[in-house]
């Protein structure tokens, strides 16, 4: 009876349920993830990981959670949630280039479209924009392919390996933009607000480039609705005899662009 009462015990009995609760947060925790590295001709780079500290010449922007940005209206749907502070490093790129975003070990069941949008004119704002309302002017988007069996979604492909691809727009003038990385996760989206956004962004400096520049795009936030069909949604409606989704944000309008990179690489 004196062992059942010791403090050694207590101890490790208040130590096991600290673990045990511990553990049953980790699920939550790997479902979700973050962009790990920017690869480019010029070189991989690294992103901070969000729980810990910045990593000084990363061009990527830090987040400071492996999950969705909370609310998809406001501006934490810019760059996500943590991702509106401004770096200062710059990943060079060349225009026409296919880069890369490696999201490592990406695990999560959260089938839905990808896309990739730029931003431009960045050095007149690098160390002052926190978020407000900017157009993003998409440049990739896939969406549901069924004939891809396997990976029908854009997100799919991410199980191949963590990867997905863009080409940054051949003939674009050079300067300095931000490419933004876009998961959506459509499997809870039949609930309002229910839409899980995970945008990703880098800071790039655009070489041996042409004269062509950005159009108005897409204002974020503000452009996604909670009620847009591609929003509120359900993810079963989906098939091979249903395989009509409408994206929020639209088309791919810039041309140069991949228009949609997984069609192309995996087939449609």
């Amino acid at each position: 009876m004196a062992l059942a009462s010791s403090p050694a015990l207590a101890t490790m009995r208040s130590t096991f349920i600290s673990l045990a609760a511990l553990c049953s947060l980790l699920p939550s925790v790997l479902g979700h993830g973050q962009v790990r590295n920017f690869i480019a001709a010029s070189g991989t780079y690294p992103a901070a990981d969000a729980y810990a500290a910045a990593l000084p010449n990363s061009p990527i922007r830090k987040l400071n959670t492996y999950g969705p940005a909370a609310d998809f209206t406001s501006a934490t749907i810019t760059c996500g949630e943590g991702g509106n502070t401004p770096v200062t490093a710059l990943a060079t790129v060349n225009a026409g280039e296919t880069v890369t975003f490696d999201w490592g070990s990406w695990g999560s069941s959260h089938s839905g479209p990808v896309r990739y949008d730029i931003h431009g004119q960045m050095s007149q704002w690098l160390r002052q924009f926190q978020g407000r309302q900017r157009q993003y002017l998409e440049i990739d988007q896939d969406v549901y392919h069924p004939a891809r069996t396997a990976m029908p979604w854009g997100e799919n492909i991410l199980h191949n390996g963590g990867k997905y691809s863009v080409v940054i727009p051949d003939g674009l003038a050079n300067g300095e933009y931000i490419i933004r990385h876009e998961i959506l996760g459509l499997h809870v989206a039949g609930n309002l607000m229910g839409a899980q956004f995970y945008p990703n962004c880098v800071q790039v400096k655009v070489q041996n480039g042409g004269s062509k520049t950005l159009p108005a795009g897409l204002a974020l936030p503000g452009a996604y609705k909670p009620t847009d069909p591609g929003i509120l949604t359900q993810l079963w409606w989906f098939s091979p005899s249903n395989a009509t989704y409408v994206a929020p944000g639209g088309k791919v309008t810039f041309p140069g662009g991949t228009g949609d990179w997984g069609a192309w690489k995996y087939g449609s």
